[in-house]
Parts: structure tokens; C-alpha cells; sequence
């Protein structure tokens, strides 16, 4: 199994969630975050006066697949999120050992 994380931009969130749901992804995390990497951040005026917003607001995507899945998933997010600007995010792909369904207790593809 695999965990994707993805940083995109907040206007992107419910096409994204709906290519993934297309795909039969039946759970996710959202996540309101703010950060910065290429973009840098930007400038704005409040009162006459300038100044820095370092952090940009983004959402993080949090979806735990199958092996199997993987390339497919990445694809759609690339897809759908993309529109070729600085900011568009990150994709990150990291391995998971287990899951366990609280309720039930069960583990592994039947804990998904």
C-alpha cells in the first residue's frame, strides 16, 4: 500500500475529489495548509503600505491505495490539477506498512 499526498491548489480541490472519486477512491483526508517553494509567496498593499505574504494557502490531499493504484491516481491528480502555472504543488508518494479499521479491526487491504 501507498499513502499520496497531494499539495494543490484550493480552487482545484473539488475537481480533483471528483477524479478520484471517478476512480473509485472511497475515502481521503483534505487539509487546509499554507506553505511555499518556487512560488515564493507575494506581495500586497493593506493601507498604503506593503507587505509579504510568505505562507500561500493550499490543500493537502491524503489518500492511502493499493500498489496497483498508484500511477493511476498520480495521473489523475497530474491531470486534473495542473494548469501549468508556478504554484500547481506536489505529489508525494510514501510506502504504508499497515491500516487498521478502528471499528472492526481490520487490517491491511480490509482495513482500507
Amino acid at each position: 500500500m501507498k499513502k499520496i499526498e497531494a499539495i494543490i491548489k484550493p480552487f482545484k480541490l473539488d475537481d480533483v475529489k471528483d477524479k478520484l472519486n471517478e476512480l473509485g477512491i472511497r475515502g481521503m483526508t483534505v487539509s487546509e495548509v499554507r506553505g511555499y517553494g518556487n512560488q515564493r509567496g507575494r506581495s500586497e498593499f493593506f493601507r498604503g503600505a506593503e507587505y509579504v505574504v510568505d505562507f500561500v494557502p493550499k490543500i493537502r490531499i491524503e489518500v492511502v491505495v493499493e500498489q496497483e493504484m498508484v500511477e493511476e491516481v498520480i495521473e489523475a491528480i497530474l491531470n486534473t490539477a495542473s494548469s501549468g502555472k508556478i504554484g500547481d504543488g506536489k505529489i508525494f508518494v510514501l510506502p504504508v506498512d499497515d491500516v487498521v479499521r478502528i471499528r472492526t479491526k481490520e487490517r491491511g487491504r480490509a482495513g482500507l
